[in-house]
């Protein structure tokens, strides 16, 4: 018997991940991840491995219960990556944007080692790893990792572009 479709959905950010998508559709159906996942008969251990990976079936549920198409949940995750490509990418949230985690937000840039900014808002993202410290970052090196980012960037879209060509 197939779940019934959630009382309430919400839509789909541009750049968001799966994982952040699924938190903010539990918290709009009133219950956590868990449970969301374990109503639309989905492994409830696999939460943000789905990021990375997500079959057409598990694709299929989600999309089924939230009333969306099962391609706009892929778009969600993370597509195969290059081996450099993965490498620049973290398998867990390293950053984060203060003010966007706030809406609920979990973004597929703040997972790349070259993002600097939350591109959505342009608030500086912070660490989520380790120990906070209010000691302040020169400016000058701020901004030589923001030049840095934007070519990291960029040279990572035109790799994406020249695979599409291909």
């Amino acid at each position: 018997m197939k779940p019934h479709p959630l009382p309430k959905t919400v839509a789909p950010l541009p750049d968001e991940l799966l994982s952040g998508w699924l938190s903010r559709l539990a918290a709009a159906n009133y219950c956590d991840d868990a449970e969301l996942l374990a109503h639309i008969e989905i492994d409830t251990t696999h939460g943000t491995s789905l990021d990375f990976n997500i079959d057409a079936a598990a694709a299929a549920k989600i999309a089924n219960a939230a009333r969306i198409d099962p391609d706009v949940v892929r778009s969600l995750t993370f597509p195969a990556m290059a081996t450099r490509e993965a490498s620049l990418t973290a398998q867990i949230p390293f950053q984060h944007c203060l003010q966007c985690s706030r809406e609920g937000l979990s973004l597929k840039h703040w997972r790349r080692a070259w993002a600097f900014d939350c591109q959505v808002c342009g608030t500086r993202l912070v660490p989520t790893l380790g120990k906070a410290s209010g000691e302040q970052m020169p400016e000058k090196l701020i901004n030589r990792a923001r030049n840095g980012a934007a070519r990291l960037e960029y040279a990572a879209r035109l790799r994406v572009v020249s695979r599409e060509m291909v």
